[in-house]
């Protein structure tokens, strides 16, 4: 159990490295890969109707983590070397991760406004969200790379490192999966308003950790952790998303910028609440400011989710080790069982094993093989 924790935390930290060192190819992704499929199950199971739309999500983002789980399952079954797992957690972690090419395109645009040239802006800026940027003033631009950097910084770091700090490789998994479902059909189009509705909702819920972990964080590594905490308070539930508002509050706060206003999306208009209303307005500079606090917020969330997994794995053997001995030679009873129905199950475990006269070398058999198939989620 402890072997298996310590060896998704190293994985985890060769992960994060590697997205830090090589950032997203540009061909043969595995995200890319998993959005092919998913577009090919949209065509078969489209329906203008919620149910169709989660059998989809179902479909697509429990086939991933199923996957995955099998993936662990049948490594395991190589042997009992940790290199393998390690080895399978640092690819996971890698391909789920967007921290550096989020921070490369937000970069390229924050470039191109510097060299004055709005052109080349807007044409970059669709590779990070999906407004329209020809109506856009430089500024505009600015605070829209902003605000995409924020939230993207839950969603593809954070929010990541989370779930697999709480299932391992078939969380890390399943959060991209169903985080990229929300980003292909979570739209409120004719074509995705009720499709893509439980692939929206989903995200919500996945999100939730991640993004409140995304805030405190952002509060405590930013420049100005008053005024991160004092953003995040006032403005964070004013935001239409349950998700994003936290966070691009408190990177408003932390920057010291105002963030939300008017947007386009799509030839659709929004008025959004105004983030941080006493900041000053956003400008080219501040791009760079917001990637370097995107980049703190996910060495420390790294952090944080490696340590969580590791206390889980010291945690978790301690309390097996608190089940009561059983004399050589005594039989089981059912009955009574020690820690209520998990000690019962662990009785009739050990009577399987050693039939009525089960001794204590079963009985702590039993109990091992139960511990340790309690790991990760699959």
């Amino acid at each position: 159990m402890r072997a298996d924790h310590a060896s998704y935390a190293c994985g985890a930290a060769l992960g994060f490295l590697g997205d830090l060192a090589t950032g997203d190819p540009r061909r043969g992704h595995p995200v890319a890969a998993f959005g092919t499929a998913a577009l090919a199950a949209e065509r078969l199971l489209w329906r203008d109707h919620r149910g169709a739309g989660a059998l989809y999500t179902a479909v697509c983002a429990g086939g991933a983590a199923a996957g995955a789980a099998l993936t662990v399952r049948a490594v395991r079954a190589l042997g009992p070397s940790r290199a393998a797992h390690t080895a399978l957690t640092a690819a996971a972690t890698w391909a789920v991760l967007g921290g550096t090419t989020l921070g490369r395109e937000a970069r390229a645009v924050g470039a191109a406004l510097a060299a004055g040239d709005l052109d080349a802006a807007r044409r970059r800026l669709p590779h990070l969200c999906g407004r329209d940027p020809q109506a856009l003033d430089e500024r505009q631009i600015a605070r829209a790379v902003v605000e995409s950097v924020a939230e993207n910084t839950s969603d593809a770091v954070v929010g990541a490192l989370v779930w697999g700090a709480v299932a391992g490789v078939p969380g890390l998994v399943g959060f991209r999966a169903v985080n990229t479902l929300d980003a292909m059909v979570g739209h409120r189009s004719p074509r995705y308003r009720r499709f893509g509705w439980a692939s929206a909702r989903l995200d919500d819920l996945a999100g939730w950790p991640g993004a409140r972990l995304t805030a405190a964080l952002a509060t405590l590594a930013g420049p100005d952790p008053r005024g991160a905490w004092r953003a995040w308070r006032q403005d964070g539930h004013r935001h239409p998303s349950p998700n994003a508002g936290p966070v691009e509050a408190s990177f408003a706060g932390a920057l010291g910028v105002r963030l939300g206003g008017t947007l386009a999306y799509g030839g659709r208009v929004e008025h959004r609440p105004v983030l941080n209303s006493g900041g000053r307005p956003v400008e080219a500079a501040d791009i760079e400011r917001a990637v370097r606090l995107s980049r703190r917020v996910g060495a420390l969330a790294l952090g944080v989710s490696v340590a969580a997994r590791l206390a889980a794995g010291a945690l978790r053997p301690a309390r097996t080790g608190l089940l009561p001995a059983v004399r050589p030679g005594a039989p089981v009873r059912a009955g009574r069982a020690p820690h209520g129905a998990r000690g019962h199950g662990l009785a009739r475990r050990a009577r399987s094993l050693g039939a009525p006269g089960a001794t204590g070398g079963a009985y702590g058999q039993a109990t091992a093989r139960l511990s340790a198939a309690g790991r990760e989620r699959g």
